[in-house]
């Protein structure tokens, strides 16, 4: 089995578990942890990620990323002066803010028993840090949050892209470890 397959399985126990209703928002996210190198395959079995949740009875919505940095730069005062020297650009609060009034309207749009997932972060590395992002929204989730993450886990520590220090969270991880689960 290799290692999207095994996120799938690792996956599809963690969304077929009861749902506590009683915890606090930073325990109602999840991070799919996988090597920044197959984003593109996960983002091709994400069908599979959705079908797993539906099958497990809960609804499925998706924010994506991946056009927020070209829309950032498309709608940005100075563009013309940044594609000249791109060094000035400092993207920071102002993607950020945008990424957060995505996703929490994604769960303002969802209820208890649906999964909100967020892909396409990694179009966003180097611009905007996940553990912010991630705390600005999480008292916005109802039901759960799913956060595809390309880096790695280890030791309660996500590495973004395997480049940035890394940040602890209370967040669930689901890895492509073999028969990784947490309760």
């Amino acid at each position: 089995m290799n290692a999207i397959d095994r996120l799938l399985a690792n996956y599809s126990r963690q969304v077929s578990l009861p749902w506590a209703g009683n915890v606090a928002g930073k325990q109602r996210v999840w991070f799919a942890v996988y090597p920044p190198v197959e984003e593109r395959r996960i983002r091709a079995r994400l069908p599979q990620f959705e079908e797993l949740t539906l099958g497990a009875g809960h609804g499925w919505s998706t924010v994506d990323l991946t056009g927020l940095f070209p829309e950032y730069l498309a709608n940005h005062k100075y563009r013309e002066s940044i594609f000249k020297d791109p060094k000035h650009l400092k993207a920071g609060s102002k993607l950020e803010d945008r990424a957060v009034e995505l996703v929490s309207e994604a769960c303002s749009h969802s209820d208890e028993n649906s999964v909100v997932t967020i892909a396409g972060l990694a179009t966003l590395f180097d611009y905007m840090r996940v553990s912010s992002l991630i705390e600005r929204v999480e008292d916005s989730v109802t039901g759960r949050l799913l956060v595809l993450f390309p880096g790695e886990y280890q030791g309660n520590i996500y590495r973004f892209m395997d480049a940035r220090d890394g940040f602890n969270y209370m967040a669930a991880p689901i890895t492509s470890t073999e028969s990784f689960l947490t309760p």
